[in-house]
């Protein structure tokens, strides 16, 4: 089975992305992105996948795994459950990452592990325990301790018991297969070209299947619809722009992510997000200088 494609949206003004999710979420299913990834496991156990390995997870499962390598954790819970924070998350693009070691050479130190985590790393709870509060706060930091902290991560991971290799040798991900699957190539399209319009018929003609085949399909890879799906990316971009541009208006922010109406930017907004841009706005502007004061 080919995995998933999961799109991992940076804002403008950020390097990398942190993040937490709970269960069941829509990226809990076989995947793959071109970013690395720093995993931590909070709560529940159950099974994880990456690449060729299949293994057993509890609470303290911390991995790293590289680009394109496919990966899934599973968990056993009650069919109903709901689990409000289930794992922390760090994701970073390679491009990122090689530019810092290329401009301070002091991070060459971690081209190593970087090249290792290609076929997945498992780290010691003991490495779990001291990076946990760091991947927490890293999800809401700002400015250089947001830069301290991501750095502090990689040191901890560098400078921590040996981690366990879990991919074997003759595994390699191939992306452009990975791609060629009908639902990756609309997926990989969208992101590419998010805020230009496109008809069930144009993404339908991308995948090769008819309308009503595609969207059969693409709701039971990402548990939406296609129209739901591109509007919460086109919401995530907008939540960035609000948070990177302070002086452009809502409005133009609307047109600019592909909204072409403002009524329906808005109530989008607040379906997702539950308080309308505006709002949006003022409560991260309001908690800038509090973060500026810690």
């Amino acid at each position: 089975m080919k995995p998933d494609l999961e799109v991992v949206q940076l804002s403008p003004g950020e390097s990398f992305k942190a993040w937490s999710h709970g269960y069941p979420f829509r990226t809990v299913r076989w995947h793959f992105h071109p970013e690395y990834e720093i995993h931590l496991v909070v709560e529940t156990s159950g099974r994880y996948f990456v690449g060729d390995f299949i293994g057993d997870f509890e609470p303290g499962n911390l991995l790293m795994t590289g680009p394109n390598l496919p990966h899934n954790w599973v968990s056993n819970v009650p069919e109903g459950t709901t689990i409000e924070r289930r794992g922390l998350i760090l994701q970073f693009p390679e491009a990122f990452i090689q530019t810092c070691m290329a401009a301070f050479p002091e991070l060459a130190c971690f081209e190593g592990m970087l090249e290792r985590s290609r076929r997945g790393l498992l780290f010691s709870p003991a490495t779990a325990e001291i990076v946990k509060p760091w991947l927490a706060e890293l999800i809401d930091a700002q400015g250089p301790r947001r830069i301290a902290l991501f750095m502090g991560i990689l040191d901890a991971l560098l400078h921590g018991p040996r981690p366990a290799t879990l991919v074997g040798c003759g595994y390699q991900p191939d992306p452009s297969a990975y791609l060629s699957a009908p639902i990756n190539r609309v997926l990989d399209h969208l992101s590419r070209h998010l805020t230009e319009r496109e008809s069930m018929a144009d993404l339908a003609g991308i995948a090769g299947q008819s309308p009503s085949a595609f969207c059969r399909s693409f709701r039971r890879h990402t548990g939406m619809t296609p129209v739901q799906y591109v509007n919460r990316l086109r919401i995530n971009l907008a939540c960035q722009l609000l948070m990177s541009e302070p002086d452009q208006a809502v409005t133009d922010i609307c047109f600019d992510v592909g909204f072409n109406n403002l009524s329906n930017f808005n109530h989008q907004f607040l379906v997702l997000k539950g308080m309308p841009p505006s709002r949006f706005r003022a409560l991260h502007a309001a908690q800038a200088p509090q973060q500026s004061a810690a």
